[in-house]
């Protein structure tokens, strides 16, 4: 298994488990799966930054990642 596969199957696992705790996970904007997030952050050239959405009680809610771009 290379470098990227084992980063790839840590953040898979990872996004699972937050998602079996109620959390929806967003990828630019849509609704996505933690395979397809774990995808786009190792494969990729590019950057996604996760933004936190919690409720007012501060219990995580929503987990964002939108690609970032660097000028």
């Amino acid at each position: 298994m290379t470098a990227s596969e084992k980063e790839q199957s840590s953040i898979l696992s990872h996004l699972e488990r937050i998602r079996q705790n109620g959390v929806t996970l967003y990828l630019n904007g849509h609704s996505a799966t933690p395979d397809e997030i774990a995808k786009c952050c190792v494969n990729e050239d590019t950057i996604y930054m996760p933004d936190y959405v919690t409720d007012e009680k501060g219990v995580l809610r929503e987990i964002r990642y939108d690609k970032i771009t660097l000028n």
